[in-house]
């Protein structure tokens, strides 16, 4: 009985390991917000509102790649918060887009009912952020099996300890 029990044991300790590591994972998503406001410039308090997310491919005028809804409550500034690329998806997947491979554009769709009935507030250039720009620098990196060196496109560095 005691074996069992240790057996049971160190597989809940395993699998809560496991289950850790796999939610340390980078999410398929990124930060989004806005203040909504009314047409007269006013923020939209405490309101039902629904934002339409398109990933245009290309240029600002181009395919739509993925596309998702949200539906938000805004705060007492008008706010809206939401993750790109966890929204109720209408079509694409975020995961399939080439992100290493064209320029994508984000458009923003708005009803502030909280229906359907969208209109275009504008559309912008995806840019790197810090991290990107840092890892665009560390290169493609190969090691070579059981001879300690590392290469990447401009330099070839030894690894074994002097």
């Amino acid at each position: 009985m005691k074996n069992f029990q240790r057996l049971l044991l160190s597989s809940m300790v395993f699998l809560f390991l496991f289950i850790s590591q796999a939610a340390a994972q980078s999410p398929e998503a990124f930060k989004y917000q806005a203040v909504v406001r009314d047409a007269n410039s006013q923020p939209l308090s405490w309101q039902q509102v629904s934002l339409r997310i398109s990933v245009l491919e290309g240029s600002i005028a181009g395919n739509t790649v993925y596309q998702e809804s949200h539906q938000q409550t805004t705060t007492a500034l008008g706010l809206v918060a939401l993750n790109i690329g966890e929204g109720n998806v209408l079509s694409g997947n975020f995961a399939d887009i080439a992100w290493d491979r064209y320029e994508h554009f984000i458009q923003v769709e708005l009803d502030e009912t909280g229906g359907t009935n969208y209109y275009v507030l504008g559309t912008s250039q995806l840019l790197s952020v810090p991290y990107a720009l840092l890892a665009q620098e560390a290169g493609s990196v190969d090691l070579i099996a059981g001879n300690g060196i590392a290469i990447d496109s401009n330099r070839i560095t030894n690894l074994s300890p002097s």
